[in-house]
């Protein structure tokens, strides 16, 4: 799949919403500056959070309430090459099924999370941005 605009990013995060069954672990795979955060915005509005989405580059994690219980918990661990004291909060979030939970630049966790966690890829090319689930 071709995005080729903000707006159709976030189009696809509110689709994709639509997919999510919880307990839900998606890995976003791709650069700075690819769509990741846009993408979680769009995702975030289709699981129906009201709060405002921004990334959580400088804060490690964001959360946000979804109605009917549990959280979307974002992770960006670029600056974090050893996860550390962000071990015990993953795992805490990982182990509850209300949760939907994406992780940027999850090099450093990957071997903490389920094998069968989802990967969503999003690389640059000539005619926008690649998808690949």
């Amino acid at each position: 799949m071709n995005i080729r605009s903000e707006q159709e990013m976030l189009d696809f995060g509110r689709k994709y919403a639509l997919k999510v069954v919880r307990p839900a672990i998606i890995e976003l795979i791709g650069d700075v500056g690819a769509g990741k955060t846009t993408f979680v915005r769009g995702l975030a509005e289709g699981l129906g959070v009201q709060e405002p989405i921004t990334s959580p580059s400088f804060t490690i994690s964001k959360s946000y309430a979804l109605p009917g219980g549990g959280r979307l918990i974002h992770y960006d661990f670029y600056r974090l090459p050893e996860p550390g004291l962000m071990v015990d909060d993953l795992m805490d979030n990982l182990n509850d099924e209300k949760n939907v939970l994406v992780i940027e630049w999850g090099e450093s966790v990957v071997n903490l999370l389920p094998k069968d966690h989802i990967k969503i890829k999003i690389e640059y090319t000539n005619e926008g941005r690649k998808i690949t689930l």
